[in-house]
């Protein structure tokens, strides 16, 4: 299940406010081990290590939306919601710091 999250950014700063969130991620959140790669200019490969399993999948910068997919083994199930909620809460952060002219 893909999760949305709406923006009005032009599509290459929207792309910027993505990237800079995931980097915020990463430093803020070491224990989860938090890692990454852009397979395209717009869509990124992501990863984070819970106690019980590992939690993968895309995040993908749209003209209108950021959207977030994760594979959840049925174990993990249960923090789902909580990583989604954590990574929409950095990228609308983000979003809000470039709609401010804050990014360039």
């Amino acid at each position: 299940m893909q999760h949305r999250i709406a923006h009005s950014l032009p599509h290459p700063l929207a792309i910027t406010a993505t990237r800079k969130a995931l980097e915020t991620y990463r430093t803020q959140f070491p224990q989860l081990r938090p890692g990454g790669e852009w397979v395209t200019e717009s869509r990124a490969k992501v990863w984070f290590q819970a106690p019980a399993g590992k939690l993968e999948g895309f995040i993908e910068v749209l003209p209108d939306a950021i959207t977030i997919d994760l594979e959840v083994p049925f174990l993990l199930r249960a923090f789902k919601g909580q990583a989604i909620k954590v990574i929409e809460a950095e990228v609308k952060a983000w979003i809000q710091r470039a709609q401010k002219g804050e990014l360039g």
